[in-house]
């Protein structure tokens, strides 16, 4: 069981990284579909500049510079020029795949010492709850302090209530003197650079090394997050960490001696993925979307 949750704990910080970072981009009413282009980006950048400077902070920066700079270009088109938002997201997506191959085929077969814990072990209480919670690397924290920090500025500041009437009717909020493109532009770099953070994580801590795709769909599994947890930064953190269990089915089901195929078990993150839109539909959830979402905005003085 401890080492299931540790598993967990590890997998569900680039799902809450990249989740948090688009639930900010929608909140503001800009539907960014590219996240798993800005994942990669993020990854490979972080991997080159760490194993060049022997730094993790400095790759850790990199991904998430790597990531706002994806993210730039997609507000320069899409909200600049107004282009249509999911199709510059899936160019994104596209775009991040292929360039961050092409980056990193110097970088492939080579690794770095991972982040490590901390809390050093020995220093930690003789307890598994202890060690669990306690002994895990700092991004862990860093991503659910993000998490919380989010919730805390939509919910309790006026600029987060500003964001959130930018993206419910982004007319009236220019009406009554918002400024609705600097504030999406904003929202827009914050999630890519949570994304870049995300792919950081990836290939400094999770698998120290780079691999062409190996967000391996993280980036489209954060975008479902987003609407399973309702727009809630909160719930956010639970469904990271019930996607992380269910994507662990894959490697726990054999030892379990369950008889089921290797290829269902590797489906299971991507049928909760789906199971839990069905679901939320039904129940008529989805009203808790930004009412502008994915729609231009286009100022008329």
């Amino acid at each position: 069981m401890e080492a299931f949750l540790v598993t967990m704990i590890v997998a569900a910080t680039p799902l809450l990284l990249a989740a948090t970072g688009e639930l900010v981009a929608e909140r503001s009413g800009v539907l960014n579909l590219g996240v798993e282009g800005m994942m990669l980006l993020g990854a490979v950048a972080a991997f080159a500049v760490a194993l060049s400077t022997g730094s993790l902070a400095a790759g850790f920066v990199a991904g998430a510079a790597a990531g706002a700079g994806a993210a730039a270009l997609f507000a320069l088109v899409a909200l600049g020029f107004t282009a249509n938002q999911a199709a510059t997201g899936l160019a994104l997506a596209i775009f991040g795949t292929g360039v961050s191959g092409l980056i990193g085929q110097g970088y492939v077969g080579n690794a770095i010492d991972p982040l490590g814990p901390l809390v050093a072990a020995d220093s930690l209480p003789d307890h598994w709850l202890a060690r669990v919670a306690l002994g895990r690397d700092a991004m862990v924290y860093v991503a659910i302090g993000i998490a919380v920090a989010v919730w805390i500025y939509l919910t309790r500041t006026r600029s987060g209530l500003k964001l959130r009437a930018i993206g419910d009717d982004a007319e009236s909020a220019h009406a009554v003197g918002l400024r609705v493109l600097p504030s999406r532009c904003a929202a827009v770099l914050f999630g890519g650079a949570c994304a870049g953070l995300a792919g950081a994580y990836l290939s400094l801590a999770y698998t120290p090394l780079w691999g062409e795709n190996m967000t391996a769909g993280r980036g489209w599994i954060a975008l479902a997050l987003v609407v399973f947890a309702g727009w809630g930064p909160i719930r956010v953190i639970f469904g990271a960490y019930l996607f992380a269990a269910a994507s662990l089915a894959q490697f726990y089901g054999g030892a379990l001696g369950l008889s089921i195929p290797s290829q269902f078990l590797s489906m299971t993150p991507y049928l909760a993925t789906i199971l839990a839109l069905v679901v939320i539909s039904a129940a008529r959830r989805g009203g808790a979307a930004p009412a502008m979402l994915g729609l231009p905005f286009r100022p008329t003085r």
